[in-house]
């Protein structure tokens, strides 16, 4: 197929080698793996623990948070979950779409399927940040000392847009993983998959955060503090672009107590940002203001509150709909609610988490019971927005990436 060629990114020493037909990858893919493979796992194992090297998570904390889900009572717990009457074995080549902004979020989907015993190629694309350039360098040193059946079937590569190179291994491969939105969804479906293959896909997705104004008002200053920096990990981590990143803040109780406590919540989010020396550039505070002044203009808010470049506070007009589009890094927009009950009418099939502050766990289970499927996928404590889990968007990734073999004895 003429133009068909990617840059291998992995596993190469460097540079990366350019210019490889996609028919000659797809060949040197050759090698057996099963589902919980030892092989992998002490692979994923090694990877993890240098992601976990101190100075390393310290310049990139999400790296920390990808190794401690990579330890090895991780991997076995989730091996160990795949229980039950059937064999699961690999479903075969899995080609992996992931997202641009969000760099860590290749190695989620791609470990959880090399841990099934999957052959796997990501299309890492060239416009991934420098934490992609991170873990690359970290997979070749752990590679290193891997068993060679890694390096065999196991393959990261880049490509500008081409057709191409994307009809050729959407026709390969038994099953196409999608994250990074409708468009791109929609894109990759015009390609054919074989017969039996199928797609999962991640389209677009929000999130929001719902904070009970007394449960907040009467916590400890130190349990206010934990929950400020949470939060600024949930929203700020990938500028807010993550699908499980807050946008709006919901406060429930009455209108004194949520007022109260969303001010002294402003200024525990603004401590934080200060300290950790959180800065946006003038582009970005641009963005912001013509996001937030639009809202205004569109009688979506009725008041809005800048603190510096970082922390952008937006109330909404009573009544109005949360917007669910990003609109520039710190930007959140506030609305009061009288019960948790009245989310329901609020939810949107596509949000996706729900980060929550001083509920109990009776509430969330009536409230995850009567949303029925309409929307929410996740409720977390705030702080735990980005915790990857093995079950995500209401998917077992584990079950989808085996086929199941019915034995009958």
């Amino acid at each position: 197929m003429p133009g068909s060629e990617v840059t291998v990114r992995f596993p190469v020493a460097a540079p990366p080698i350019e210019g490889v037909p996609v028919e000659v990858l797809l060949g040197q893919m050759r090698g057996r793996l099963e589902t919980g493979d030892e092989r992998v796992r002490a692979f994923l194992t090694a990877f993890g623990r240098r992601l976990l090297r101190p100075a390393l998570a310290r310049r990139h904390p999400e790296l920390g948070s990808l190794g401690f889900f990579l330890r090895p009572s991780e991997l076995a717990r989730t091996v160990e979950g795949l229980g039950g009457e059937h064999i699961h074995v690999p479903r075969g080549l899995v080609f992996h779409v992931p997202p641009a902004n969000v760099d860590t979020v290749f190695v989620y989907s791609w470990a959880l399927s090399a841990l099934m015993g999957n052959r796997n190629i990501v299309r890492l694309s060239p416009r991934s940040g420098p934490v992609a350039g991170v873990i690359l360098d970290t997979l070749h040193e752990a590679l290193a000392e891997a068993d060679p059946v890694i390096g065999a079937t196991q393959r990261i590569v880049s490509y500008d847009r081409d057709d191409a190179v994307t009809a050729a291994l959407c026709a390969a491969c038994d099953l196409r993983v999608v994250w990074g939105g409708d468009d791109t969804v929609n894109a990759l479906r015009r390609h054919a998959l074989a017969t039996h293959a199928r797609d999962l896909v991640f389209p677009d997705r929000s999130s929001f955060a719902v904070i009970r104004a007394a449960a907040w008002s009467g916590a400890p200053g130190a349990a206010r503090v934990s929950a400020a920096e949470g939060f600024v990990n949930d929203a700020y981590w990938f500028d807010q672009a993550a699908c499980s990143s807050p946008r709006t803040v919901f406060w429930v109780g009455t209108a004194s107590d949520c007022d109260t406590a969303r001010a002294d919540f402003a200024d525990h989010v603004a401590r934080v940002l200060g300290e950790r020396g959180w800065g946006v550039d003038a582009a970005m505070a641009v963005e912001k203001r013509v996001a937030a002044y639009g809202l205004s203009a569109d009688g979506v808010a009725e008041r809005v509150e800048f603190r510096g470049n970082a922390l952008a506070d937006v109330t909404l007009a009573e009544g109005a709909a949360p917007p669910r589009r990003w609109l520039g890094a710190g930007t959140f927009t506030h609305a009061r609610i009288g019960a948790l009950a009245e989310l329901c009418a609020l939810v949107e099939r596509r949000d996706q988490t729900m980060t929550h502050f001083g509920f109990a766990g009776a509430e969330l289970d009536e409230l995850a019971r009567e949303l029925a499927g309409r929307g929410v996928d996740r409720m977390v404590p705030v702080g735990g927005a980005l915790s990857f889990h093995r079950v995500w968007d209401g998917v077992d990734l584990p079950t989808e990436f085996t086929r199941l073999v019915t034995v009958t004895r």
